[in-house]
């Protein structure tokens, strides 16, 4: 659920052919208790925030310094790694356990903390910001440590001199370490704040749910169900991966996990139909940075969203549909046209799966899912639903083996005995114990983001920076939305070449919402909408786009080419959220006449930017055409009846000459 709810968009750990077998214990061991204390929290004794957060981050690090060695992911650690990884342990140990053991008398002296809460804060934010540099990568622990020295910088802070690099409006007061540490440990805006309550609450059961799908093979059962819908019409194969993209989405947080995920079986089918290695690369990387706007989890923005909007979980992910859908289709379009434009065909019967095997195969996925959604629609806690989902998961599992063991195997010859039911046990219990861990190394990135990001968050309320970018965009916008939403995208394109989506987001709302919702009028829910659809376009976008790297590694082509293909195929991303802005309708709700208005002018907008980029779409479009297209979606997409409507004429009358047109060529070649 990288940044993972965003699960992890990092490697989720040292190679096992490299770590030592203690070392693989270790990480079992306290991955596995990780998962058994989020469940025991989430389904049978809520715990306080600080508890809740305090144990969890503790085992997040103890997970994060075990999986990834003090000197690089690919080496054994020496000696030397050894003394820094257990000064480390202990520093975690430290930062979880001391909130824990002593909450209540710090609660009792707050604003007054005693020299040891200062150490114990220090500590707590070295080895927190040394978690995040091996989880989710340098970009974030460099982020922290600036924001934690524009703290220190001005007349009353521990480094005045630092105020002579700031610009006027950036100044402030300083704060001193006291203070600093205050904030970020001792308090709840800081390290301990909302992020990583979100992190070590909603998203991490989520990441749990999906991680016990992943292991049961839910991954396989999307992507044959995709075959089986899609095989057989032109680029078939590119089809299934915008569809099992879609659908792993659903219950993945990271697009690089969606494209290693679904990639290994697409993108070799599509090279082998038509398309171009680069190409195949994109599509799938676009498909999958779609998963992460994909209802019901949509990686960890569903859950922030709701709890910095307060609008329920359960409106986040009705609201996100329709957006979704519109992303998918855009995807699904270009797809269909260069299938068109290259005269591919599908994928003969024989090579696809038979959709009844394949429902009859993997029903039970489809029945936590069906939960998921039932007991959301309840208005029950989010956290229940997924503890609750997971339990049904491990329900149906353990009947479907009962089921095959006691009614199928005997009438296939294979008799039940007493060996083969200790090996059901035995494989049911490893199984359990595999989703377990995968549930919790899925879930460090996140979680370290979160923390990190909280250290961020925090900064920015004590110094007031929110407020000080709010008028420095209003500043340099003008007050123009379309400018502001510009540098907005910008700055979420420089923030995603070092942070996993949804440390971006969180960073990139807390300084710009406040300037998006009250400067500009933008309804809060759109605004976060807006940032948090902005910050996916990192995955995609030259020069750093991980998901384009991760497809360009599975198809064998240059990763720049790659990226950009899937920079091409994601301009949903751009053109969405934009509609939101101008079409609040989409969103907020308002007259069933204007919502379908909206959609429809929406997909035709979207079909024509598709076919005008492609210039193809029953046949070649002229280079003139094609401008002429791209200038009605603009239209469609302004805020205005008229120039909507002159847009959907224009693009009805061109796309349908081009149709014309496809149909009158073969009777003239005949002639």
């Amino acid at each position: 659920m990288n940044d993972a709810p965003e699960q992890s968009d990092i490697d989720p750990g040292t190679p096992k052919s490299i770590q030592p077998r203690m070392v693989l214990w270790l990480i079992t061991l306290v991955g596995v208790g990780l998962s058994l204390f989020q469940l025991y929290a989430a389904g049978i004794e809520p715990l306080g925030l600080f508890y809740q957060r305090s144990i969890h981050i503790a085992l997040i690090m103890f997970l994060a310094f075990l999986m990834f060695p003090v000197f690089g992911a690919q080496r054994r650690r020496g000696v030397l790694g050894w003394i820094i990884d257990c000064i480390f342990l202990a520093g975690a140990f430290i930062t979880g356990f001391y909130m824990a053991f002593n909450l209540d008398a710090i609660i009792d002296r707050a604003g007054f903390w005693n020299q040891t809460d200062i150490l114990v804060g220090c500590i707590a934010v070295v080895t927190v910001l040394e978690a995040s540099r091996r989880a989710v990568g340098l970009g974030m622990t460099i982020i922290g440590v600036v924001a934690i020295l524009y703290a220190f910088a001005g007349p009353r802070g521990d480094l005045p001199w630092l105020s002579d690099w700031m610009p006027g409006i950036m100044a402030h007061r300083g704060y001193s370490l006291d203070r600093i540490v205050g904030q970020l440990y001792l308090g709840q805006e800081g390290l301990f704040g909302l992020p990583l309550g979100v992190a070590a609450t909603y998203i991490f059961i989520f990441v749990l749910f999906g991680a016990f799908l992943e292991s049961t093979g839910a991954g396989r059962f999307f992507i044959e169900l995709a075959y089986a819908a899609t095989g057989r019409q032109r680029g078939g194969p590119a089809k299934a991966a915008v569809l099992a993209s879609a659908g792993m989405g659903s219950i993945s947080g990271s697009a690089i996990a969606n494209v290693v995920t679904t990639g290994a079986f697409t993108i070799p089918l599509m090279k082998r139909l038509g398309y171009r290695p680069a190409q195949a690369g994109g599509i799938e990387a676009a498909a999958s940075t779609g998963g992460q706007i994909t209802p019901p989890l949509m990686g960890a923005g569903a859950f922030l969203i709701a709890e910095y909007t307060n609008v329920p979980y359960l409106e986040i992910v009705k609201v996100s549909v329709l957006p979704a859908v519109m992303y998918f289709a855009t995807v699904y379009l270009f797809v269909h046209i260069i299938a068109l434009k290259q005269g591919m065909k599908g994928m003969v019967r024989s090579e696809l799966p038979q959709l009844g095997q394949v429902m009859r195969d993997g029903w039970h996925f489809l029945l936590p899912l069906g939960v998921l959604v039932y007991l959301l629609v309840m208005n029950m806690s989010p956290m229940r639903v997924g503890y609750y989902a997971i339990l049904t998961i491990i329900a149906v599992a353990v009947l479907r083996f009962l089921i095959w063991y006691l009614f199928i195997a005997p009438k296939q010859g294979q008799p039940v005995t007493s060996a083969g039911l200790k090996d059901i046990a035995k494989t049911g219990f490893i199984r359990l114990i595999e989703g377990l861990e995968l549930g919790a190394r899925n879930a460090v990135a996140v979680s370290m983001a979160c923390a990190v990001a909280g250290i961020i968050v925090g900064i920015v309320g004590l110094t007031g920076l929110g407020l000080k970018f709010s008028a420095m965009m209003m500043a340099f916008s003008g007050g123009n939305i379309l400018l502001a939403l510009l540098m907005v995208l910008l700055a979420s394109l420089v923030l995603g070449m070092g942070l996993p989506v949804t440390a971006s987001y969180i960073v990139l709302i807390v300084l710009v919402g406040p300037a998006l919702s009250t400067e500009f009028g933008m309804p809060l829910l759109i605004a976060h909408l807006v940032v948090f659809w902005y910050s996916q376009d990192s995955n995609v976008t030259p020069p750093i786009a991980l998901a384009g790297f991760a497809g360009a590694a599975i198809a064998g082509s240059k990763p720049m080419e790659t990226s950009f293909q899937a920079w091409k195929f994601a301009k949903g991303l751009y053109l969405i959220p934009l509609f939101m802005v101008f079409n609040p309708e989409i969103i907020m709700g308002g007259p069933v006449a204007l919502v379908i208005w909206n959609v429809i002018i929406a997909i035709a907008a979207l079909l024509a930017f598709a076919a005008a980029l492609e210039g193809y779409l029953f046949m070649r479009i002229s280079v003139i055409s094609r401008a002429l297209i791209a200038l009605a979606s603009a239209a469609v997409f302004y805020p205005d009846l008229l120039s909507e409507i002159a847009g959907v004429v224009v693009i009805a009358v061109l796309l349908g000459g081009n149709w014309l047109a496809s149909k009158r060529q073969p009777a003239a070649g005949a002639a």
